[in-house]
């Protein structure tokens, strides 16, 4: 039930501070720049500046960019804009704005931080799951040198926030599974009993780390409403690893009783919890009167939603009738866009995203050299060693969990699934491959844990000699990869054929 945890606690800890720190110091540098709003970046921060001014999203001019970049954001309109996501991410862009103006470094930095963050998470992850410093360190050294990670934490998207909440979610649920075992262990050493004899043991209420994952997982659907998946997914998840708890310690049949006295305390936790953490999120158009559908309730007092609820939540449900329509609805269905990605290709990176672009500078141009034109990119691309081999190792994993019933290799597997294969179900819209930035961290243990078995066991020292050369030399292969691409991460001025030799498929292009 004391399941075996690495002793090395301080080594654990610098070894996590180290990597975090690396992590940051190398998102954080130049962040700024470019000093133009890129791609999805015309959405974010303006509605993050406009949560932050009148509480919900407005209608901005269609010069607004420019005059933002000029240094005047007071442009926005008063009237209400329909936006399609719940507003926790750009609430946290506006930290970073309130902190710093309305500027590129303002609007990225809550990116970096929330960046780093997810590194920090996944080595603490990797670390419990593994039983290993050194699998943590490999797996956060890993998503350290993502491109696309790279990408997603310094640009004013959503999603780095969504990924960091899903992390530290499974992260959560990953140590409630262990406290729990702890607490019925401590419960038999108590009682002076071998096991339970077949009885079904105490009921334990209090469970703090699976709040703390309702708290994550409601966080995390409040940046995105996908992030359901995986709550559904580990709410199930963990539920069944009580019944494992238990039978373990004894019960027998009577441990499937905890489907029910430990899963209905356990749907509180992580299905309530996380619904009032996304309530929350929603409070400042709640208290406010000029957001979209807000006066929707005052104008429908006879329809029974305000009857019942009252004109400020039934307004709110209307909003959210009108976003699942808009998400599912002939116009997203009908759109396209050049840089749509079948999910079925995300895992081997087939389609990146560019994120930015000045093509065609001239020769004796912003420091062009020539004979060729260059550019400057910003591609949210993978670096593509790791993710190849990420994806290889994720079909490791799927066949270890249930091939050797080693319960640690399902982890990154429901995880990465989770959050990957319900994208399927919408085929029919454009999607893109940096939504995969939820996947990657997960697929990152896959891969460190994958290569906790090449390593193996520190004897025979040949085997273990041998082990450790073929980790080190795919580790070194994913950082002389990341070197390679980062010009095309960052914006970099590159001669057309040297940005084209880093253009391996066509697809990339």
């Amino acid at each position: 039930m004391r399941d075996f945890h690495p002793t090395d606690r301080l080594n654990g800890w610098l070894v996590t501070l180290g990597i975090t720190a690396l992590a940051f110091v190398i998102r954080v540098w130049n962040v700024g720049y470019p000093n133009r709003l890129v791609f999805d970046e015309t959405y974010y921060p303006k509605d993050a500046w406009a949560i932050l001014t009148y509480g919900y999203e407005v209608n901005w001019p269609d010069s607004a960019n420019d005059s933002i970049i000029n240094g005047n954001a007071n442009v926005m309109s008063t009237s209400a804009e329909f936006a399609v996501h719940p507003p926790l991410g750009k609430m946290l862009i506006a930290v970073g704005e309130y902190l710093f103006g309305m500027n590129s470094f303002g609007w990225r930095i809550m990116s970096v931080v929330f960046g780093t963050i997810l590194v920090f998470a996944t080595i603490r992850l990797a670390r419990r799951l593994s039983r290993s410093t050194l699998i943590g360190g490999i797996a956060g050294l890993l998503l350290t040198l993502d491109g696309l990670a790279f990408v997603m934490s310094r640009t004013g998207l959503l999603d780095i926030f969504q990924a960091a909440f899903l992390v530290i979610g499974v992260s959560c649920a990953v140590a409630d599974r262990d406290w729990f075992r702890v607490k019925l262990a401590t419960h038999l050493e108590r009682a002076g009993l071998r096991d339970l004899g077949g009885q079904f043991g105490p009921l334990v209420w209090w469970r703090p780390w699976r709040l703390a994952a309702g708290l994550a997982f409601g966080a995390a659907c409040a940046v995105k409403w996908n992030s359901l998946y995986a709550l559904a997914a580990f709410g199930i998840l963990t539920v069944l690893w009580d019944v494992g708890a238990r039978r373990l310690a004894g019960a027998r049949m009577k441990s499937w009783w905890a489907l029910l006295a430990d899963g209905v305390p356990g749907f509180v936790y992580l299905v309530v919890v996380g619904f009032l953490t996304y309530l929350a999120t929603w409070i400042p158009w709640l208290v406010t009167s000029g957001g979209w559908d807000r006066d929707w309730g005052r104008q429908n007092p006879d329809n029974p939603l305000v009857r019942v609820l009252g004109e400020g939540f039934a307004s709110l449900i209307r909003l959210h009738q009108d976003i699942y329509a808009f998400h599912t609805g002939d116009y997203i269905n009908n759109a396209t866009h050049p840089y749509s990605a079948h999910p079925a290709l995300w895992l081997i990176m087939a389609r990146p995203t560019g994120v930015d672009a000045v093509n065609n500078i001239a020769a004796g141009t912003d420091g062009c050299e020539g004979p060729d034109t260059c550019v400057r990119v910003i591609s949210a691309a993978g670096t593509p060693v790791l993710w190849w081999m990420a994806a290889a190792a994720l079909v490791v994993c799927i066949i270890w969990w249930l091939a050797a019933r080693d319960w640690r290799f399902g982890v990154p597997v429901v995880a990465a699934l989770s959050t990957y294969l319900p994208w399927f179900m919408y085929t029919s819209r454009p999607l893109f491959f940096f939504y995969a930035v939820t996947i990657i961290p997960f697929t990152c243990i896959g891969l460190a844990m994958v290569m906790g078995l090449i390593l193996g066991d520190r004897e025979p020292k040949q085997r273990r000699r041998t082990g450790a050369i073929i980790v080190g030399v795919a580790i070194a292969l994913v950082a002389l990869n990341f070197a390679y691409i980062y010009p095309i991460l960052t914006d970099q001025l590159l001669p057309y054929s040297s940005w084209l030799a880093r253009m391996w498929f066509g697809s990339w292009v």
